[in-house]
């Protein structure tokens, strides 16, 4: 991980292996499916779940500052905690909440490379019971926008022209129009496609077999290679804003690229907002 921007962004399994009762290291697990953490987890670990807690129940926006304060108060973080989040599909939800913890002010945040699929793969412990945790009165620092893309900021980046790039991170199914989201996954747009301009790299191709993040130099030749260059504003997008924080930490963390944004709104927005520039090579549609 030394070949890297920020090295300090990750930890390896060994690394939390070593720290399992650590009071200082506060181990987070972020699934996509939330009943995975039930079925067993890495021992002192707690829960999150994406649908409750990481997202707004009434709007659909990250949580709100108190509620994030709940969150990280319930799984006993103080400021001097270092966070490790970790989860299923190679870290897809945990890079969210990595994400979201960056926006809150978290100095100490880190994911745990390979996630949870490289932890069971090397048949370390797991456990089905829930820590006991001590519960903090946590409190944040004001949200920082500037790791964030708005609907109105991604209208200027349409063509991707004059310095600026979007990255598409899904599917190339969903971004040619053939489908609007995953198989088993909600429908959650009105029209299929994708910005105009934008690279489809998707999110997966990023990662190695065990779940960890390739290297420095192999993710440096898929992104520069596709005109994603570390001189643009760069802003990456998905379905609902979680693959697309997965490949903001590639290119912010990983790649060092100073100026990298994830647009969380997503296909999800763009798709079902009127008017708004789509380009649909598949010609499907959700209606």
């Amino acid at each position: 991980m030394a070949d890297y921007a920020n090295p300090a962004a990750l930890v390896s399994t060994d690394w939390v292996a070593d720290r399992l009762k650590d009071p200082n290291v506060r181990l987070m697990e972020v699934d996509v499916d939330t009943t995975a953490y039930d079925q067993g987890h890495i021992p002192g670990a707690v829960g999150v779940n994406w649908s409750t807690e990481l997202e707004d129940t009434i709007r659909r926006d990250i949580p709100t500052q108190e509620n994030w304060d709940k969150l990280l108060s319930r799984a006993g973080v103080t400021p001097d905690s270092k966070i490790v989040f970790y989860g299923d599909n190679n870290n897809w939800f945990a890079a969210f909440a990595y994400w979201v913890a960056k926006m809150y002010g978290h100095q100490d945040v880190v994911l745990m490379n390979g996630g949870r699929k490289k932890w069971e793969l090397e048949g370390r412990p797991m456990t089905k019971e829930a820590p006991t945790v001590s519960a903090t009165s946590y409190s944040s620092k004001g949200l920082d926008q500037t790791f964030r893309a708005l609907y109105n900021d991604v209208r200027e980046y349409v063509g991707a022209e004059g310095g600026k790039a979007l990255v598409d991170v899904r599917s190339p199914a969903e971004f040619s129009g053939e489908i609007v989201a995953p198989p088993g996954l909600p429908e959650t747009a009105q029209r299929c496609g994708h910005i105009p301009g934008a690279q489809n790299i998707p999110w997966g191709q990023a990662a190695n077999e065990d779940g960890t993040f390739k290297s420095a130099d192999e993710l440096a030749a898929l992104y520069q290679g596709r005109g994603i260059t570390p001189d643009k504003n760069v802003v990456a997008y998905c379905r609902i804003g979680e693959r697309s924080s997965h490949t903001w930490f590639v290119l912010k963390e990983l790649l060092g690229y100073p100026k990298v944004r994830n647009y969380d709104g997503s296909w999800t927005e763009w798709g079902n907002v009127i008017g708004a520039p789509i380009d649909n090579p598949a010609g499907g549609s959700t209606r």
